[in-house]
């Protein structure tokens, strides 16, 4: 059995902050989730999909952010409390039903979990998706534990039921992706039927009367928040300093404090509950202090926000300086941290850091950089993209024509980067290549001559590039738009997609080809093996030199996928005898170009080498190797 479906009230469990979140949703009694796979928010519908079986619910991967809000909105009008998760990239998908779905309301309970990714490490950008709760008039929590994680979920399902409106609850990746202790807490017996009112209108016409209704939910809810639990101070009872902070600011704070040793100084007012502000919550503390530091990741909203309540009763308090993002004192990017909060906090309170030992951080740091090895952000050994990406680079050097490939994100977006050759030119999101490849094949009828062509993943083409792709057909528009079919989604843990043949919970499902799509629509579409190169490039050259809409379906099984059922393809190994090294190509094509990990090299022997241990057998570099001296044979 797993943690998460636990029916053991009580028992103290160790959860990743996802889960954490998924757990708070089954203890509210959620029949349906949706979500589509976008890091650091994955796991939290992967983990409900694991138990839904058991646990008596539904759960799925949608095609994209928008229509799985729209899913589990069907399901809280009929009554049920739904979950829809997702990372800050994806509430831009979806904010367009949701700022609609606000003004209409709804009939049961509704929460939309949001991961944002501070730093952007696993995303195109670190967006503050806050400002949607406060465009919106949406309730908004931010948990600072694993613990608070699952019981803000569950309140916000409460808030969601008073309120008949949809409640957001913001973490962050050092929330998400980290573990901790979690108390559980009793799981419903019982869940209600669907029944969709049909004496009720659940639209968001006419804006001149849903608005104002808006408006009101948003006022219920700051009744029932001002007294919340997640809202709380400690510290003296005048602090010279007084951290206003939320989520994981608060955690790094409360660190800070003890390690500087000023907790009989500095106050730390959490606000768990950001949106709408508990205001006499927030005035009775803000009388106690003369200066105010705002922790918080990543913009400004919280400091914000307190500032306009601050400005609207400032004859009842005292002069205030305010320090935060707008100061200048804490940093307006990237994520928080221990060390930055505690140099923060002690520029303020003047405070030195602590000394260390010189001498000890030079050695340190000579001895790690003797033994760590060198890494770049790299395809995974054996990645069919890299292997796409080296036709795409032979075809465009053949045609000759300065050919731009648009790319978007996913695992190929790496082409930006020597893994991929330098190959994709641009970067922002989901489908967003398609679009831009479209719009560049346009420019034909103004003169341009640059081949145009757009790369995507399979996910990526299902969730956002179809549209791209109905329109340059009928613009009649020159682009070649390159499919990469690996199978899954991925760059995000191998959730299925409309293409695969079970859904998110195993069940068999009938997949959508993309072949029969894209023909369906009249376009050109063909498909090839990109581990054979020579087939792949010359068919990439010779869609070049053909005009209008076409389609290339670059189809190889992702590496990881395919090894966790199957064993490698061929035994890989170099001829000491025949390889040149660094008189090779450019320079050791095969491993200083080519880059596979697969492939290294022997600096003593000045030979390349396989590794065993990394090494797939995908094979493909016996076809790069100018000299011959790379063999396959069959495993």
């Amino acid at each position: 059995m797993s943690m998460l479906s636990l029916d053991s009230p009580g028992t103290e469990v160790l959860l990743m902050g996802n889960e954490a979140m998924a757990r708070g949703a089954l203890e509210a009694g959620i029949s349906v989730a949706a979500a589509y796979p976008g890091n650091p928010s994955s796991e939290i519908i992967a983990s409900l999909a694991q138990v839904a079986a058991e646990m008596g619910i539904y759960a799925e991967w949608s095609v994209n952010e928008k229509v799985a809000l729209e899913v589990a909105a069907a399901a809280a009008c009929s009554g049920l409390n739904a979950l829809c998760a997702m990372k800050q990239n994806g509430l831009n998908v979806a904010s367009d039903f949701l700022l609609n779905l606000n003004l209409s309301g709804i009939n049961g309970g509704l929460v939309l979990i949001v991961c944002d990714d501070p730093a952007g490490i696993s995303s195109t950008n670190e967006e503050d998706s806050r400002f949607f709760a406060k465009a919106a008039d949406l309730p908004l929590f931010e948990p600072a534990t694993f613990h608070e994680a699952k019981d803000m979920v569950r309140e916000a399902f409460e808030l969601s039921g008073k309120i008949s409106s949809v409640c957001i609850v913001r973490s962050v990746t050092r929330i998400s992706h980290a573990r901790g202790n979690v108390t559980l807490g009793p799981l419903p017996r019982s869940r209600p039927l669907p029944l969709f009112p049909t004496t009720r209108m659940l639209s968001a016409l006419p804006a001149a009367a849903t608005h104002p209704m808006a408006h009101n939910r948003l006022r219920k809810a700051a009744e029932i928040l001002e007294s919340s639990p997640f809202n709380r101070y400690e510290g003296p009872e005048n602090p010279e300093l007084m951290v206003i902070t939320c989520g994981s600011g608060w955690l790094f704070t409360s660190e800070a404090v003890g390690l500087l040793g000023l907790k009989s100084r500095v106050g730390i007012l959490k606000i768990g509950a950001t949106w709408p502000l508990p205001e006499k919550f927030l005035l009775e503390h803000l009388k106690r202090t003369e200066k105010v530091l705002f922790i918080e990741e990543v913009d400004p909203v919280l400091e914000n926000n307190v500032k306009e309540l601050f400005a609207d009763h400032n004859c009842e308090l005292p002069r205030i300086r305010f320090l935060g993002k707008k100061s200048g004192a804490a940093p307006d990017v990237g994520e928080l941290s221990p060390a930055l909060v505690m140099g923060i906090l002690g520029s303020v309170m003047g405070v030195p850091p602590t000394e260390k030992d010189k001498d000890y951080a030079r050695q340190a740091s000579a001895d790690l950089h003797k033994f760590a090895p060198a890494r770049s952000l790299a395809f995974c050994a054996g990645c069919p993209h890299r292997a796409s990406y080296w036709a795409i680079k032979k075809a465009l050097a053949f045609d000759g024509r300065d050919g731009v490939v648009f790319g978007d994100i996913g695992c190929y977006a790496l082409a930006v980067l020597p893994t991929g050759f330098h190959q994709a030119k641009t970067l922002h999101a989901m489908g967003s290549g398609t679009g831009m490849a479209c719009g560049f094949g346009i420019l034909r009828g103004l003169g341009g001559t640059q081949p145009s062509i757009a790369v995507c993943g399979d996910s990526t083409f299902y969730h956002a590039a179809i549209p791209a792709l109905i329109n340059g057909l009928h613009q009649n528009s020159d682009f070649l738009l390159i499919i990469l079919d690996n199978s899954a989604t991925a760059m995000t843990g191998f959730q299925p997609h409309p293409g695969s043949p079970v859904d998110a919970m195993g069940h068999q499902a009938p997949p959508v080809a993309i072949e029969d799509l894209c023909r369906s629509l009249g376009v050109k579409t063909l498909i090839e093996d990109p581990f054979n190169l020579k087939a792949a490039s010359d068919t990439i050259y010779d869609l070049l030199q053909e005009e209008g809409a076409r389609v290339l379906i670059l189809r190889q099984e992702c590496a990881l996928v395919r090894g966790k059922r199957a064993a490698r393809r061929f035994n890989v190994s170099i001829d000491p005898e025949k390889c040149i090294g660094e008189e090779c190509g450019c320079n050791r094509l095969c491993t200083r170009v080519f880059r596979c990990p697969g492939l290294n090299w022997n600096q003593a022997l000045k030979k390349s080498t396989i590794d065993d241990a990394i090494c797939t057998g995908c094979g493909v570099c016996v076809d790069i190797c100018p000299r011959g001296a790379i063999i396959k044979e069959s495993a």
